[in-house]
């Protein structure tokens, strides 16, 4: 298991780069980061949420299409979903796409 501080840090740049991934997106959404929690919400009117989960070291997201949950995967570099093994990234693209309609490049 990761160290506390490496999870840390870990978040920090996962939701960084989830920051400047929407910075890029040509819509009018908005988000929002605090107290540990990403918020995004999307010109529909629906959210999806991003949030840190310290005492487990996973990454959670809510979604319209549920609540999802991811360990860091050192040898892939992503965070992989304890249900399926998808990974984070091209999990959210997905997520981006079919909840708020939007065109979403995380690389």
């Amino acid at each position: 298991m990761i160290s506390e501080a490496e999870y840390g840090e870990l978040v920090d740049e996962t939701f960084e780069a989830v920051e400047l991934a929407l910075d890029e997106v040509d819509s009018d959404l908005d988000y929002e980061a605090g107290g540990g929690v990403l918020t995004v919400k999307f010109e529909n009117g629906t959210t999806m949420v991003f949030s840190r989960q310290p005492p487990v070291r996973q990454l959670w997201l809510a979604a319209r299409s549920g609540g999802f949950h991811f360990e860091f995967d050192a040898d892939a570099g992503d965070w992989r979903n304890t249900r399926d093994g998808s990974l984070l990234r091209p999990f959210v693209v997905a997520q981006m796409r079919e909840q708020g309609e939007i065109d979403f490049a995380w690389l």
